[in-house]
């Protein structure tokens, strides 16, 4: 069943950004998954030269390190303003 979110979805409510976010993590990493174990099913017929999947995969997960990088420790959560700037904290 999918995830269900109690209120009207809008895009500046932090904890709706955080787990779209997530969301969009997880499907990246699915998608990865199954590219990568298929290309590596078909290497180990070796027909073909297919040294070109060692960076493929090498690329592709180096890029999502970097979006899990960014999702669980870089990434601001805070409450955006109508004004679309986050609120000053200092005051």
């Amino acid at each position: 069943m999918p995830p269900r979110w109690p209120r009207q979805p809008d895009r500046n409510d932090p904890a709706y950004r955080k787990l779209d976010d997530r969301m969009n993590f997880a499907m990246h990493v699915a998608i990865f998954a199954a590219t990568n174990s298929g290309l590596w099913f078909f290497r180990l017929f070796q027909y073909h030269d297919w040294t070109w999947t060692v960076w493929v995969t090498g690329v592709w997960l180096g890029a999502l390190l970097a979006h899990a990088v960014y999702i669980f420790a870089i990434a601001d959560y805070s409450p955006v303003t109508a004004s679309g700037k986050l609120p000053n904290k200092s005051t």
